[in-house]
C-alpha cells in the first residue's frame, strides 16, 4: 500500500506527477520530494510515500533526509557568493587565504582547481575515519599539509567528501564563519530555505533514515594503492548507515551530509536559474552565473572513472555519463543514491528531486531519469 501524493503542481506537468504516482504506487519510490521553479517560482512541489523502511511515518510536507553530494551545490554557491563579494578570487592561489596549504608543492593552485574538482586533492593522504571528518580544522589541516596525487588542472578526480573540508576552510578563512553558519545566515535564512549543512538537535526528529543502496559497481581491484580513485574512495571507507547516526548528521560536511528535501533545494538552486535573484533576495550577480559555466576538464574522471565534464562548482552536460540532463546552459549534480539538482538557465529552470531510498551509482538513477524525461516532456507539450 501506497502512501498517497500530496503537493501543488501546474496541469502542464502532469506527466511528472504521474510518473512519481507511478513509482510510488510500485513500490519503487519509498519516500521521495519533487521541485520545479521557473522564473523564480515554484511550479512543481510534490512529496508522498514513507519516511521510513517500516512504512510507520509518512513522508511529511517538512520532512528532510541527507542529500549526499547534492550538498555540493550549495557549498558551491557560498564560495561564489564570496566571488561575487570581490572576497574571493578563483584565479588566485588557495594559499593566499589559507597559506598552510601552500605545503608539499601546492603553492600555486588557484581556487578554480578546489571548485572544479582539479586540484588534486581528491581524498586524504593520512589515515582517517568517518568520525575523523567531523573535526573540519583538524581533517582540513591534514589537507594542507599533503601533496597533489595527480598535476593540478590536469585532470578532473572527484573530491568526493573533501569537497566541504576545501571550500569550508576558505569561506571559514574569509568570513569568520564556518561554511554551515555562513549557509545558515547568508543562504537559507534569508531565502526560507529549509536546508541544513550541520543540523541542530531540534531538527533531527523530521530526518527521514536513508536506506543504503546495493554496492557501488566501481571496481577498484585491478588499480594500484596509489591511484586517486582507490585514496579517496577507501580513505575512509564511507558506509552509507553512517547517515544514520546524530554524528554524522551534527557534523557540518559541506560535500556530503547537507540535509533538506526539494522544495529547499530548488528554492536555493533557482537563485542560480534565475539570474541571481529570487523574491528580492540577490546573492550573485549574473556576471558570476556565467563563471559557473567555464569548463575546467572533459574527459575521464580520476576517480569516479567515467567521463566527467566539470566548470566551477557544478558539472556541465555530458550525454555519456547523464544522458537525461539535456544540453545547452546546464549546470547540474547529485547525491549518492540518486538525489539530483538542474539548474535550466536557458528556461531559467530549476528541477530537484530528493529520496531515502538509495540507488546504486553517485550521478542520479533511473528513477531520476524517468522523471527528468517526464519534466521535459511536459515542457515539450
Amino acid at each position: 500500500m501506497s502512501e498517497p501524493l500530496h503537493g501543488t503542481l501546474q496541469e502542464r506537468f502532469a506527466p511528472l506527477r504521474r510518473e512519481f504516482e507511478r513509482r510510488l504506487a510500485s513500490g519503487d519510490e519509498l519516500g521521495a520530494s519533487l521541485a520545479v521553479v521557473i522564473d523564480g517560482q515554484p511550479v512543481v512541489d510534490l512529496w508522498g510515500g514513507f519516511a521510513d523502511a517500516a512504512r510507520t511515518r509518512p513522508w511529511q510536507s517538512d520532512t528532510i533526509t541527507n542529500v549526499w553530494s547534492t550538498t555540493k551545490t550549495v557549498t558551491a554557491l557560498a564560495a561564489l557568493m564570496l566571488v561575487d563579494r570581490g572576497e574571493l578570487d578563483l584565479d588566485a592561489p588557495v594559499a593566499r587565504y589559507w597559506p598552510e596549504f601552500s605545503a608539499n608543492g601546492k603553492s600555486d593552485i588557484p581556487v578554480r582547481s578546489i571548485l572544479g574538482h582539479t586540484s588534486g586533492v581528491s581524498g586524504w593522504e593520512a589515515p582517517i575515519t568517518v568520525e575523523g571528518l567531523y573535526d573540519q580544522e583538524k581533517a582540513a589541516a591534514l589537507l594542507a599539509a599533503q601533496a597533489p596525487w595527480w598535476p593540478p588542472g590536469t585532470a578532473s578526480g572527484y573530491h568526493l567528501i573533501d569537497y566541504g573540508h576545501l571550500v569550508g576552510e576558505l569561506v571559514r578563512r574569509i568570513t569568520g564563519r564556518s561554511l554551515g553558519a555562513f549557509v545558515r545566515t547568508e543562504i537559507a535564512g534569508p531565502l526560507g530555505a529549509d536546508f541544513h549543512i550541520g543540523l541542530a538537535d531540534s531538527e533531527l526528529p523530521r530526518v527521514s533514515d536513508i536506506i543504503p543502496p546495493p554496492p557501488a559497481k566501481i571496481d577498484l581491484s585491478r588499480l594500484p594503492r596509489d591511484h586517486p580513485a582507490w585514496r579517496t574512495l577507501t580513505n575512509p571507507p564511507l558506509n552509507a548507515s553512517s547517515a544514520l547516526t546524530a554524528g554524522w548528521r551534527r557534523a557540518e560536511l559541506g560535500g556530503a551530509n547537507g540535509h533538506g528535501n526539494a522544495r529547499s533545494v530548488a528554492r536555493i538552486q533557482s537563485i542560480v536559474s534565475n539570474r541571481g535573484e529570487v523574491d528580492g533576495v540577490r546573492l550573485l550577480s549574473e556576471a558570476t552565473i556565467e563563471r559557473i559555466l567555464e569548463q575546467q576538464s572533459d574527459g575521464p574522471d580520476l576517480v569516479l572513472l567515467v567521463p566527467l565534464r566539470f566548470g566551477i562548482g557544478f558539472a556541465l552536460p555530458r550525454p555519456e555519463t547523464a544522458p537525461s540532463v539535456p544540453p545547452g546552459r546546464v549546470a547540474f549534480w547529485g547525491g549518492w543514491g540518486g538525489s539530483l539538482v538542474i539548474n535550466d538557465l536557458d528556461r531559467r529552470m530549476t528541477f530537484a528531486y530528493v529520496m531515502n531510498r538509495m540507488s546504486p551509482g553517485i550521478i542520479g538513477s533511473a528513477r531520476s531519469d524517468a522523471y527528468i524525461d517526464a519534466l521535459y516532456e511536459s515542457l515539450r507539450a
